[in-house]
């Protein structure tokens, strides 16, 4: 094995010659044939420089340590003992363990001559050392630099030394001593260069900086190319804890918390360095900045870490191959773009160990000479230099193809760009002209005049608001677009107003504004959506994070089924930090507003009939429901401990229940539907088993409260839902939470005829299922019981006629397709009479709580006649479909007299029959 490293690195034959006691050292320790662990190197440092005096001896120690252990690395690649990933970490927790130690030493001389750095709560101040770029990925390569950059936690001055100092100089000084320990050129050589260049301001910037300057640097400079660099950026030595606090607080500038279209144009320039960079001379020999290079397999990942990385936190992950298996299970990217990347990497990084063990030079230049690259080959496997050129030319070639398509924007024919060019200038100046008007015709816009109206209103507002240059810029780029897409619509002056308003909405976020100009389908999608319902216009601006959806039409239009919606929401909440309640309220939030969306595109596009529609909005609400139970259920139990039930010694299985009455109740759930509810437990007396135990009926209210909160408190990404409680025992001067078996009585020996009405529509959605399954016990055991006919008739019609007083206004020729004479709550109420007044003797009435199985069911049972059940079922639905498309168009539920005249006369004589 050595004759073969030997052959192949003159470092490595130079430095035994030197020093044969070296190679045997490592061959009698075993530490050349055995891989180390993660600790290992941190102990060897450590033994090393116990007895250490000074910065000399210090120097010269490390310098030592380095030859073995890069004697080591070599050996074992160069060997075959070493596949790439231990090669990579082995160089980075070799890099690690030399800062840390020379940083311990360091430090404490400092302290003994200028004193501790303190803080302003007199706590003991420390360095931390934040490695970048290669080290902070722990993907060091064989003759590195290192990048870094220096902090500290907060200002102050130094107490207890020969002389007082600032923290600042403390820490500059400090820093300036680890550069020249790890960098300086000595007689033996170096440890490691180090590059500061990525630090506030580069060069001119201070070596170390608090933690409170360089966060407000960030924050108000920062710069894209920063934010890129600081994706792989780790805690390498020092204070760690402060350290992960530091690059926690720096995270909203690394990341956003959506996808951060803004930022093409500033990655395109990135990427137009890149290759300006690549195509100068002598470029195509260079492994790692040459055509399909290392660079650019780095980029390609990090361009989308930069676009999601705040939205799917997974990929904020330093290692570039553990981002492209990210990127391709989340089918960011295909799994054969992922396998080609990934191949390439490995063959290239490889390869550029081989060319720096070689004479331990930071290179990354092919041979020139036949001997060099001859011998290249042989270390990487290939009987033939040629063989390995063109394996290098293969995997060159795919990183450089995928390298190319990142970032391309759609080309415009020649007409249409000249066409384009006209609207431009109408965006420009927006006069009312002839030639304006003649243009906007063209266009296909019916009334020019009022949309020029528009377009100036528009552009007085972008003038008048606080907007910066840079979103000046997107929207003068994007409205003619939009005038050109909107004009093509079946109504392109409702469609124009409406995108103008939500233009108006995201002017400030530019980053939106982005989106759109980069993905042209998605903006016609858009103007789709705009003309055909109001209301998903409305729902976008509210919700402007929801835009991302317009960009794949194979999801916007079809949404999934609730298993897929299921395993989605469970997959993003696992993902987030159990206490930060916040961010998972956000991730609900967001999961209910995109596939409401979806269902909404879906519906829109005739793709949907409406009881599809309903069930998909009641799956969304229960998915969000139980999601919300399991959040509230974790917190509750974390802090008082396990409550005991009837059913269960302890709650394992929570005891509790959410119950849905209403259109929940019924899958009858609309876009805007409150849900209406009541939450049960099973809680017996007595005390939770925890650190701080509550009464389990104080622990069962807290556990509904919390859910509450959870669906009606807003953050930045809106409310989940407006609850309804009122239908619980005792309504809104009743008790949050009641236990089951109270519920019972209740119903028993309490509850009106109404509240019975509404126990026809409800049905468990979560929690408990033993709670579920005694729930419908109860309900059936009080559905079930025998009615007066007459006394029974006589309820429904008050109840009937109280809600007409309070809800019902007449409007002279207009039919109100819910509270009119023979709508919607006619039909409503006329089947929860013959459910109370039948189910004693057909317990299958009990088994459904939606309206239209119902009536069949009263069909099947011989209540009502199968033309009766016909003419109830089309009314219902009939009904039911004008009310949507109502409010789609965000229109009252309301229509002309004479529309549904013949089907309303029906219904009401069907009232009039049974009522």
């Amino acid at each position: 094995m050595l004759g073969r490293v030997f052959v192949f690195s003159d470092f490595a034959a130079k430095s035994c010659i030197r020093n044969p006691g070296l190679i045997c050292n490592l061959i009698i320790t075993n530490d050349l044939l055995r891989s180390y662990s993660q600790d290992d190197y941190i102990n060897i440092i450590k033994n090393h420089l116990e007895n250490i005096k000074d910065e000399n001896q210090l120097s010269s120690v490390l310098r030592q340590i380095r030859m073995r252990e890069m004697l080591r690395i070599a050996c074992r690649d160069l060997g075959g003992l070493a596949d790439l990933e231990e090669t990579m970490a082995d160089l980075s927790g070799f890099a690690d363990a030399c800062i840390e130690g020379a940083l311990f030493l360091l430090y404490q001389w400092h302290c003994e001559k200028w004193g501790i750095p303190l803080g302003s709560d007199s706590s003991m101040q420390s360095l931390v050392v934040l490695g970048m770029g290669k080290l902070g990925a722990r993907e060091l390569n064989f003759s590195s630099d290192i990048d870094l950059i220096f902090v500290y936690p907060e200002p102050g001055k130094t107490h207890g030394g020969l002389k007082s100092i600032t923290n600042d100089d403390f820490f500059i000084r400090l820093g300036r001593r680890l550069i020249h320990v790890l960098g300086a050129k000595t007689y033996e050589g170096i440890v490691f260069r180090v590059d500061m260049n990525l630090r506030p301001f580069g060069e001119s910037g201070p070596l170390a900086m608090s933690f409170d300057a360089a966060e407000a640097y960030y924050h108000e400079q920062g710069r894209e190319w920063e934010r890129y660099a600081w994706i792989k950026a780790r805690v390498a030595a020092g204070d760690r804890q402060a350290g992960k606090k530091f690059l926690n607080n720096l995270k909203p500038f690394i990341y956003r918390r959506y996808l951060d279209y803004g930022i093409f144009e500033s990655l395109r320039n990135m990427k137009r360095k890149i290759s300006l960079e690549v195509r100068r001379k002598g470029m195509e020999n260079n492994i790692k900045l040459g055509p399909g290079g290392i660079r650019e397999v780095e980029f390609f990942g990090q361009i989308f870490q930069l676009l999601r990385g705040g939205v799917l936190p997974m990929l904020q992950e330093r290692r570039i191959k553990k981002v492209l298996n990210i990127l391709a299970h989340e089918d960011l990217i295909t799994h054969s773009v992922c396998n080609e990347l990934l191949d390439a990497y490995n063959f290239l990084r490889n390869t550029e160990h081989r060319l720096q063990e070689y004479a331990d030079a930071q290179t990354h230049e092919l041979p020139r000479d036949n001997y060099g690259g001859e011998r290249l080959a042989a270390s990487l496997g290939f009987s033939a230099w040629h063989e390995f050129k063109e394996k290098l030319q293969y995997h060159t070639n795919i990183v450089h193809k995928h390298f190319s398509s990142l970032l391309k924007t759609e080309e415009t024919g020649d007409e249409e760009s000249s066409f384009l060019q006209s609207l431009v200038n109408v965006w420009s100046q927006p006069c009312d002209d002839i030639d304006n008007q003649d243009i906007l015709k063209a266009a296909g816009y019916d009334n020019p005049k009022e949309i020029l109206t528009l377009l100036q209103n528009l552009r007085l507002e972008l003038k008048s608001g606080s907007l910066s240059r840079e979103g000046h810029d997107r929207i003068h780029r994007l409205m003619p677009m939009i005038l050109s897409k909107a004009g093509r619509s079946e109504r392109p002056d409702v469609a124009l107003d409406r995108i103008i308003n939500l233009v108006k909405a995201i002017r400030q976020r530019t980053s939106y504004v982005s989106l759109f100009l980069e993905n042209p389908y998605a903006l016609e999608h858009l103007v789709n959506l705009a003309d055909t319902s109001a209301w998903i216009l409305n729902f976008l601006i509210k919700h402007p994070v929801l835009l991302d959806e317009l960009l794949d039409p194979r999801t916007l239009y079809t949404p999934p089924e609730r298993p897929l919606m299921e395993q989605e929401i469970r997959r993003k909440l696992r993902r987030i930090n159990p206490d930060d309640l916040e961010y998972q309220m956000d991730e609900l939030r967001i999961f209910k507003q995109v596939n409401i969306l979806h269902v909404a595109a879906a519906d829109i596009s005739d793709s949907m009939p409406l009881m599809k529609v309903s069930d998909y909005l009641s799956d969304i609400a229960e998915i969000v429901l139980n999601q919300t139970l399991e959040i509230s259920w974790n917190h509750l139990v974390k802090k008082h401990g396990l409550p005991a039930c009837d059913f269960d010694a302890e709650c394992g299985d929570r005891g509790f229940a959410v119950i849905a009455y209403g259109k929940l109740g019924g899958l009858e759930l609309g876009y805007n539907s409150d849900l209406d509810m009541v939450f049960l437990h099973s809680g017996t007396s007595g005390y939770t088993k925890g650190e701080r135990p509550v009464d389990n009926t104080t622990f069962f209210a807290r556990l509904g409260q919390r859910v509450l909160h959870i669906l009606s408190s807003y953050t930045a990404t809106g409310k989940l839902y407006d609850p309804d409680m009122r239908l619980r025992p005792s309504g809104s001067s009743g008790i949050l939470v009641s236990h089951v078996e109270a519920f019972r009585d209740y119903q028993l020996n309490q509850a009106w005829t109404w509240e019975k009405q509404a126990l026809v529509r409800a049905r468990p959605i979560a929690g408990d299922q033993g709670l579920q399954i005694r729930f419908q016990e109860i309900r059936r055991q009080i559905l079930a019981q025998p009615r007066d006919k007459d006394e029974l008739r006589k309820q429904i019609l008050d109840m009937r006629n109280k809600m007409k007083q309070s809800l019902f206004m007449p409007e002279p020729g207009i039919f109100d397709l819910k509270q009119g004479r023979g709508g919607i709550v006619d039909i409503e109420f006329l089947v929860q009479y013959l459910v109370l007044l039948h189910a004693h003797n057909y317990p299958e009435l009990l088994e459904w709580t939606d309206n239209v199985r119902l009536i069949k069911t009263l069909a099947d049972t011989g209540i009502i006649d199968d033309i009766t059940a016909y003419l109830l079922r089309k009314a219902y639905l009939i009904y039911r479909a004008a009310g949507h498309k109502q409010s789609l168009k965000e229109k009252h539920g309301k229509v002309k007299k004479e529309q549904f005249s013949e089907l309303r006369k029906k219904v009401i004589d069907i009232w009039e029959q049974f009522i």
